[in-house]
């Protein structure tokens, strides 16, 4: 058996101008896949508060007691919702029947301040009108809430991350 001469695999430089060549690439890809996970972590976090708006507007009236949200803004952001009025979300408290940190949606900032009381007998919460939330590439989307109290989670000035403008 003969051996053909020159028929050996990859030679380091090819291997070096590959591995060269795809470090670029994924060099070049890396910041578009952190924004689309900042994207994805900021329509989670206003999807959840869209949802324990919901809960909490449809126990109050299924419990006939009365519920409160409240939001408090910032980079150490949460919520809570509990039958007490000022049980605050900055640690864990046998009055919150729900809890939302931003630790459980990192790179998301909740912008607006919110104390909510869901009354059994009440149509909606009274004001505000909505919560703004951002990601740190600077997008934001709104929870807004209806006259009635129903949420819904829409982008503040056009259409984005599949969300109709609040307009």
């Amino acid at each position: 058996m003969s051996r053909r001469a020159g028929c050996g695999g990859f030679s380091l430089v090819e291997v070096a101008v590959v591995t060269a060549v795809l470090g670029v690439l994924a060099s070049m890809a890396l910041p578009s896949i952190a924004q689309q996970f900042a994207r994805w972590n900021l329509q989670s976090a206003a999807q959840r508060l869209a949802s324990d708006i919901g809960q909490a507007r449809h126990e109050a009236a299924r419990q006939g007691r009365t519920l409160h949200l409240q939001v408090q803004p910032g980079e150490r952001w949460c919520w809570s919702v509990s039958e007490v009025p000022g049980c605050t979300c900055q640690e864990a408290r046998h009055c919150q029947r729900q809890l939302a940190r931003a630790s459980d949606h990192p790179g998301v900032v909740v912008e607006t301040a919110a104390t909510l009381s869901f009354s059994p007998t009440a149509h909606g919460p009274g004001a505000p009108s909505s919560l703004l939330l951002s990601s740190r590439h600077g997008e934001q989307l709104e929870v807004r809430l209806t006259p009635l109290g129903r949420a819904r989670v829409c982008a503040p000035d056009r259409p984005r991350m599949g969300q109709d403008a609040c307009g």
